[in-house]
């Protein structure tokens, strides 16, 4: 409930009070986050026993067949009068089986060392030479040993769908029906089932190529995979959280860099949201003014901007502000430095010009964005706050700022991951530099995202780059969920409209 005095502070006021609202309630809201967790829980153990329950009661109560389909997965089908259904089935059983013996099996069977045989040499007689014999590979026996796994479970959800399906044809049988025939199945899957139909692909697809990559990249964070242990010649093993101690605590650099670097990410996720939002924000409210000639022309000329490949403008402004750039060679023919003005070799001085430059690049996108927004707050509010005798100030903080951030917290908090990630910006401008000798294989200008980058492809410590790609994962993933449920978008949804 809000007192009297709350109605008349001022945003920033507002913010510390909703801060510290949040500080003080976060050991409810972490007991309410257990107690969610244990609920989920609860209920993924009570799906899991009624399943298994579901399971032992088709086999008491079904005919031989479907105990039969326990064994054999189609059987039971085919003896209901579903033949090519049961035959499809067999086949996943076939292949299955044969996919284990044939190939899944020999790297399944490494998983927990990951290979322990290297590339060695032996002596051919008949051509008097040294031959090489291949090992294992850790990196195969990884990744196809994660898709052997997701295969079984595949395969486990089809055996369990073969034995539902023979119970469920032979209750039809038994209620003196007819089970569906392959045919009335196919046209199932184009009326009620239709969603199945068009989501098949896209489900196989983001197993294969997104799922499956993920998972080996997170996997490989618990290993010592790095330029030391390169397969076939070396192989790496698991390592357990071992480089999840030393970003954080064991290794005294490791941990400094990743700390400075967090950071900094920090401050520039920030800067660079912030800036271009409210900056964006003013430009679109100065073109939108009454009394402002030209507006289309002037919206014109900013967007313009926006044509420019990003890349290209970024690339164009480290030439530009290099310490032999054309801006440095300028201000010291009209006597105004004596020297050039490290603007990407010094520390502090390229963290702020970074800044600087993301704001050229980035404030036409948010004017664009925000127009649309400000074109639709009704004109009774400022009609109102003018008779009441609020000045442009007031108005812009009690009416235009509050609406804007109700309807734009959203987008803020995208841009806000996007900047946390944005790899363009950094690596174009400045490739993390300055360099020092405090960090390891990171510049005073890196982002996480940055860093990560340089140690898979320069250094290629993969280990160390995947274990940074899940830290950077986590922070993103806590900060946005809690930033927008503690928002008044998710709180008061119903408003505005």
């Amino acid at each position: 409930m809000k007192t009297t005095e709350q109605f008349t502070w001022n945003p920033l006021h507002k913010f510390v009070w909703r801060v510290w609202q949040f500080i003080l309630h976060i050991p409810e809201k972490v007991a309410k986050g257990f107690k969610a967790l244990g609920g989920i829980l609860l209920q993924f153990i009570c799906s899991v026993r009624d399943a298994v329950v579901n399971f032992g009661r088709m086999f008491v109560d079904g005919d031989i067949w479907t105990k039969l389909s326990y064994l054999i997965m189609g059987i039971g089908c085919a003896a209901h009068k579903q033949i090519v259904k049961g035959l499809l089935y067999l086949g996943v059983q076939v292949g299955a089986v044969w996919y284990m013996i044939s190939f899944g099996w020999q790297y399944l069977k490494h998983i927990t060392t990951l290979g322990t045989a290297t590339k060695y040499q032996v002596w051919d007689e008949a051509a008097q030479i040294y031959r090489y014999v291949q090992g294992d590979n850790s990196m195969l026996i990884l990744l196809y040993s994660v898709m052997s796994i997701i295969l079984l479970l595949v395969a486990l959800g089809l055996y369990f769908s073969n034995i539902k399906a023979s119970y469920k044809a032979e209750l039809c049988i038994r209620e003196g029906k007819k089970p569906s025939t392959i045919i009335e199945d196919c046209k199932a899957l184009f009326d009620q089932k239709f969603h199945v139909t068009l989501l098949t692909v896209p489900t196989v697809s983001a197993f294969a190529f997104v799922i499956l990559p993920i998972i080996f990249m997170v996997l490989i964070a618990f290993t010592n995979y790095d330029k030391n242990h390169q397969p076939p010649g070396n192989l790496f093993t698991w390592v357990g959280f071992e480089n999840f101690a030393n970003m954080i605590w064991n290794d005294p650099v490791k941990s400094k860099t990743f700390s400075s670097l967090t950071g900094w990410t920090f401050i520039w996720a920030f800067f660079a949201t912030f800036t271009n939002y409210i900056f964006g924000m003013l430009l679109a409210i100065m073109i939108n003014k009454q009394g402002i000639k030209l507006k289309k022309l002037w919206r014109t000329i900013f967007v313009t901007t926006i044509a420019v490949p990003q890349f290209v403008s970024l690339l164009l402004m480290s030439k530009l502000l290099g310490d032999q750039g054309s801006v440095n060679v300028l201000l010291q023919q009209i006597g105004w430095i004596d020297k050039p003005i490290q603007f990407l070799t010094n520390g502090t001085i390229a963290k702020v010009t970074v800044i600087i430059v993301n704001m050229w690049v980035g404030i036409p996108y948010t004017m664009l964005t925000t127009t649309g927004i400000l074109m639709n707050i009704p004109k009774e509010l400022y009609e109102s706050a003018r008779i009441d005798g609020a000045g442009p100030f007031k108005t812009f903080t009690r009416i235009t700022l509050p609406y804007m951030l109700f309807v734009t917290t959203p987008y803020l908090i995208t841009q806000f991951i996007g900047n946390f990630n944005n790899f363009n910006v950094i690596y174009l401008l400045t490739q993390g530099n300055p360099l020092s000798l405090d960090y390891y294989q990171a510049g005073q200008t890196d982002l996480l995202v940055t860093w990560l980058y340089k140690l898979t492809v320069n250094q290629q410590d993969y280990n160390f780059a995947s274990t940074i790609g899940i830290m950077v994962f986590i922070v993103s993933a806590v900060f946005a969920l809690i930033s927008y449920n503690i928002s008044p978008s998710a709180k008061r949804e119903e408003e505005f409209q």
